[in-house]
């Protein structure tokens, strides 16, 4: 690759009638430190005959261009790969000054790479070249995906989990509770179905004829109604 030396006085802007269009005509390089860093560009070929172009540029130490000279067919492209070697130290400004030289020229029908010669481009013989610059600039690279969102999902993923579990132990406690209260509500009922029946027979015994041994059987009974009412009292206030 030739290096780009005092071209601005020779350069010449393309016409209606060119041979070639390029895009892009800005070679925007994602600057990282520390890796090479490459950059394409593509040339068609709007005419009827076979282009020959040669790339040049102000900094070749710099960059390597692959091909840096060819042959465009009629009516077709082709691509070239432009890689910057690394930089140690981010420039100031994201400024760049270097440029690019596309020199292109109508070659004999059938031209490959090897009919290519330092002469086809010199203009001094008479030669129809075109000519077109491309500028550099240093971008800022696009940044990967931030992880904060799948560890923002995991997360409600686990707290979903969390409620999930939570709900479930409080439904089999809210179900347990269900079943010890309709346990205590049946054996409630049990002992007021039970003291309302000694209720009745007292009040039978009471209106029965007296017997010397009817005192013992009366405080028995009067006895058994007080343990039932303790334990009717203890069950309705633990429910």
């Amino acid at each position: 690759m030739e290096s780009l030396i005092n071209n601005s006085s020779s350069t010449t802007q393309f016409q209606s009638d060119e041979l070639i269009t390029i895009d892009p005509l800005d070679l925007k390089f994602p600057l990282e430190l520390k890796k090479q860093i490459t950059c394409s560009f593509q040339l068609s070929n709007k005419s009827d005959h076979h282009v020959a172009f040669k790339v040049k540029t102000t900094n070749p130490k710099k960059y390597s261009v692959r091909p840096n000279n060819g042959i465009v067919l009629p009516r077709s492209q082709s691509n070239v790969t432009v890689t910057m070697q690394a930089l140690r130290e981010a420039p100031q400004d994201m400024q760049c000054n270097d440029k690019f030289l596309v020199q292109c020229v109508a070659a004999p029908p059938g031209a490959t790479v090897k009919d290519i010669t330092p002469d086809m481009f010199n203009k001094e013989t008479g030669n129809h070249v075109e000519e077109s610059k491309l500028r550099v600039s240093y971008v800022h690279p696009r940044r990967p995906p931030s992880p904060v969102r799948e560890e923002s999902e995991e997360e409600t993923s686990e707290n979903t989990t969390a409620v999930t579990r939570g709900s479930s132990e409080h439904q089999n406690t809210a179900s347990k509770a269900k079943d010890i209260m309709a346990t205590l509500t049946k054996e409630k009922e049990s002992i007021i179905q039970e003291n309302k029946r000694l209720k009745v027979e007292l009040e039978l015994l009471k209106k029965r004829p007296r017997r010397n041994s009817g005192g013992g059987l009366s405080i028995r009974y009067v006895l058994l109604i007080a343990v039932l009412g303790i334990l009717l009292g203890y069950y309705m206030r633990k429910s």
